[in-house]
């Protein structure tokens, strides 16, 4: 069974920030940051790429409605927004959700990191995804 399918239908408790017919948004239990929140859809489905999108677009405006609430009420100074498609993507728990994490500083326990890699050649990686 999938744990937030069983937060979903409050067989699990939690801290719920925002609920309506269609989502549920919830204090993450591993605060990363103050106010850290995950937003899903109540529907189970597996990950973004697997959604449908009437569901991806009432699900992606409570995402920024919430952002907008907890950067505000927070006093944070930025907000990260993350999703995470499929386990080397870093999904660990198959339900499709986003993450809201606010950001006070660059010494929070949040760390995002571009690395670059190999140089690509952009018309092939073009022709390759068009």
């Amino acid at each position: 069974m999938c744990i937030f399918c069983d937060i979903i239908h409050h067989e699990i408790p939690s801290k719920v920030v925002y609920e309506d017919d269609q989502v549920l948004a919830i204090l993450d239990i591993a605060q990363v940051t103050k106010g850290h929140t995950l937003v899903m859809p109540k529907k189970h489905v597996e990950n973004l790429l697997e959604c449908d999108d009437e569901t991806a677009a009432h699900l992606i405006q409570v995402v920024k409605k919430l952002a907008v609430q907890i950067q505000a009420r927070t006093g944070a100074a930025a907000i990260n927004i993350l999703n995470n498609n499929g386990e080397l993507a870093g999904q660990t728990v198959k339900h499709l959700h986003f993450h809201i994490i606010p950001r006070y500083n660059e010494n929070d326990a949040f760390v995002c990191e571009f690395k670059e890699s190999e140089k690509q050649d952009l018309d092939e990686v073009l022709a390759l995804i068009q």
